[in-house]
Order: C-alpha cells, then structure tokens, then sequence
C-alpha cells in the first residue's frame, strides 16, 4: 500500500456532531466515521452501519438492524447502544453548532425516542411523521460511546482509516485493517493546511496527490500551469433572501421584479468568471425535488418596472442589504454589480458589510436583516432547505417571513408520504410554488474545484466529498 497525501484550505476536524456542510470538514471526518445510510443520489440510499431498515406506513416508526461485523478503531463492536448514545449527543443543545448551526438536528429528532431491541437492533418513534428520516441520518456520524466524553480531542470510529494525530496544520491517519468493507487502499494519509499557493506549488512538485476547496481564479492559476483541474457543480446556492417581515418585500411583485432586474448571465460571466449556472429555485439538480420545469427568471427589466408600478412603486424605491465579507467570498463585488443592475429599474440601495462571519450568521438566524441579506444555502437535504428556511409554522433558523400555506402543506404532506416517487412530486410541486414567490433572489450554484495528480485514483464523489476507499 501507499501513502495519500491532501491538500486543504484548512482541517476542521473539530465535533463530528454539529451540523455542518464544510466540505473541508466533511473530507476528513468521513474517513473515520460513518453514517446508518449513504445517501448515493437525490432521495436515494443505501446500506452502510445498517444493512436493513423498516418504516411504518405513517412515517413514525423506523427499525433498523445493524451489522455484526464491525468493529471501532479501538476494537470494539459496533452495538445499537453507539448508535442511539451517538442520536442522543447529536440532539443534545449543548453540542453546539458551525456559523448558527445549533439545534438544527434536534429540531427534527429532538422529540424523538431512540428504543433498545436488542444488540443490533433499536427503534426510532419520531413524534410526528418524518419519511425523509434517512437523509437526516446519512449526515449524522456514529461513533464509540466509551468515547463520546471525549470528543472532540480523541476520535473513535468505525471508517476505514483512524486518527494518529492532528492539529490545526497537519493530519495523519493510518489504514483500519479490521474495516469492515474491503481493505484500505493507502497505508498513511497525511492532511496538510495550505494556501492556494502553497496548493499550487506542492502539486508541481509532486508533494500532494490531491488538493481541495480552490478558488475560480486559483482553478484558473492551475490551468495555466498545466496543472490538472477537476471541477463539479454541487449544491452550494448563492442568494438574497427577503426579509418578509416587511411591508416592501412581503409584497410577491415587490420580489419578482428584484429577480427579473437581474441579469444573472452578466453576473456569472463577471463575477464568477463563467464558473456557475443560474439557479430557477431554492434547489439545484443535485436536490431531490428539484424541477427542470420550474424556468426561473430571466432578464426583464421592463417586467421588473411594471411590477413595482403595480406595487404602487412607479417612482422608484429604496432597499438596504446586508452583505458577508465572505462566505460567499464573492459577496461584495457580487453586490456591487446588482446595485448597477438594480438602478436602471429605479431601485436605489444602501448597503452594510458585516466583517465577522460567524456574527452575520447569527444576525440572520436572529431574523434581524435589513430588506434582504446575501446568504449561502448548503444542505444538499431536500426538507432541511424546506424546513429550516421557508416552512412557515416551522420558523426554522434562516426563515426570513415567508409564509405561503400551500406550500407548509405540500411540506407536511411529503412527510407522511412513505413512497418515493410520490414525495418527490409533492417537493416539485413546492419548489415550482417558492420559485414563483421568490422568497429569495436566486443567483446561481457555483462551480467547486480540486487539483490532482493523474495517477492518483481518488476523486470527489458526486456531492462533492472526497471519500477515501
């Protein structure tokens, strides 16, 4: 066997069990830990730490089976205790969260009752129907109850590498010859925390096997150095989202004609370099859900005029935004170029930049925005992006006002709905309804971007996560 070298932006080992959809976090824990399910497609599943699983036909009682052949890094069996120990902590407050991330797991289990039936076998009661209960679970990560006290400074779980040794610059990790899949193929993987320079420079030099998390321009860099780029859509939507609250944005035509003013191609090709697509919806492609009959909103500045005229705003208007330093870095000139856009329908904005991230985070979850406020959706979860932001008996952390009951309903619907196809066309039906209220202004999914060496075998997988076999 050899070894793996990977190169990141940074290692955020950190809690397996906060909520979080960092990629860079995502690479490295999904080394050492596993979920009960892979979630291989949009609404699509398979076996992992339990190979079987059963569900009522109301969506409130699931019984999953466990294999008997898996072992932790400190050689111990996986028993349904791990499991539900590993539930409880997941929905546990004092956990914590990433960028306002506290309590979003346990608003959906947090009601719930883990049950022991045997070894390999327990029982989740939700307290209200919950099909989508396997997406859920195939983010969430099991690890040794002897070492949940433990966490997050000593890391045991049931992957195919275990953790020698890290730090906020460096990780090691050593192969799981007791794995309970089929053998891993490097002996060592070393993690190492670079700047995209550094990235660059390693990959020439033959010091790393893979890089991940560059920027468009340090995607183009590589390009020019002949450097091999791989590039994929993800799940990542870049977006403004109204502050319903209001008067002005809880006015529909108010929010239509924001979208329609913008002429998303421009953007994309300006700020984004051609290195994004425009979103029609809360959801891309990789969403399960999502419409490819939904058509969004093109360019229409004259339909934008005669929306606000209809709006009683004929003479123009005056917005605030709020704007992130970062997350999405490109936020500010991103906002620079929708202002220009905006003036020439008569719409004047002002605007504030917030420097600290992780206080921004919290200021929208406060529901303390200005008129609308640059965000970043991340879960590739169909019902956590329906939830958590635009259910509106719900109130999830980033919904913002909007509140259209027929949506709500086709939501609460779809968690009684067992049958796939079914729930699929119940999320289709409510994206096709957010799309025409436009609850948010709906830019575009960006490109994600990794270097690597042609010979080395590992990838990102579809969703963007690198998984280490």
């Amino acid at each position: 066997m050899t070894n793996l070298f990977i190169s990141q932006s940074s290692l955020p080992l950190g809690d397996p069990h906060i909520c979080s959809d960092s990629k860079n976090r995502l690479n490295t824990l999904s080394a050492i830990y596993e979920p009960l399910c892979n979630r291989i497609g949009p609404g699509i599943y398979e076996p992992n730490l339990s190979e079987a699983w059963q569900v009522d036909s109301k969506g409130l009682i699931w019984d999953f089976t466990l294999r008997k052949d898996v072992l932790f890094h400190d050689g111990s069996n996986l028993t349904a205790n791990d499991v539900i120990s590993s539930l409880e902590r997941i929905r546990d407050p004092r956990i914590g969260g990433s960028f306002g991330t506290q309590g979003v797991y346990a608003s959906y289990i947090g009601d719930a009752k883990f049950e022991l039936i045997s070894k390999s076998r327990f029982r989740i009661k939700m307290k209200e129907p919950f099909a989508d209960l396997l997406d859920l679970l195939s983010e969430m990560y099991i690890a040794s109850e002897k070492n949940l006290d433990n966490l997050p400074d000593t890391h045991i779980g049931t992957g195919s590498y275990s953790l020698n040794d890290f730090d906020k610059e460096r990780i090691r990790m050593d192969a799981f010859n007791k794995y309970w899949r089929t053998k891993p193929s490097y002996e060592r993987i070393f993690w190492r925390s670079q700047s995209e320079v550094e990235m660059l420079t390693s990959q020439q030099k033959s010091e790393i096997d893979i890089a991940a998390g560059l920027s468009i321009q340090g995607s183009i860099n590589a390009a020019n150095k002949n450097i091999d780029v791989i590039q994929k859509f993800g799940s990542l939507c870049i977006i403004f989202m109204f502050n319903c609250f209001q008067s002005l944005c809880n006015d529909k035509r108010v929010r239509q004609a924001l979208n329609y003013a913008l002429d998303r191609d421009a953007i994309i090709r300006n700020i984004m370099k051609n290195k994004a697509e425009p979103l029609t919806g809360p959801l891309t492609p990789l969403h399960y859900g999502w419409n490819p009959d939904t058509l969004g909103y093109n360019y229409n500045p004259n339909l934008a005029k005669e929306l606000l005229k209809k709006a009683g705003y004929s003479e123009g208007v005056s917005i605030k935004m709020d704007i992130p330093s970062q997350m999405p870095d490109e936020a500010i000139p991103l906002s620079k170029m929708m202002i220009e856009q905006y003036e020439e329908i008569g719409v004047k904005v002002d605007f504030i930049i917030h420097k600290d991230r992780a206080a921004y985070s919290e200021t929208v979850r406060s529901k303390k925005i200005s008129d609308l406020c640059c965000f970043d959706s991340s879960p590739l979860s169909t019902i956590r992006v329906f939830r958590e932001k635009l259910h509106s008996r719900l109130r999830g952390p980033w919904w913002e006002g909007y509140t259209n009951p027929t949506v709500d309903e086709l939501i609460d619907r779809s968690q009684s709905c067992i049958n796939s196809e079914n729930r699929f066309n119940l999320y289709k039906k409510a994206y096709q309804l957010i799309s025409e209220d436009a609850p948010w202004i709906f830019l575009y999914r960006p490109l994600s971007f990794w270097i690597k060496n042609p010979k080395t075998k590992v990838e990102p997988s579809w969703d963007g996560v690198i998984r280490i076999p």
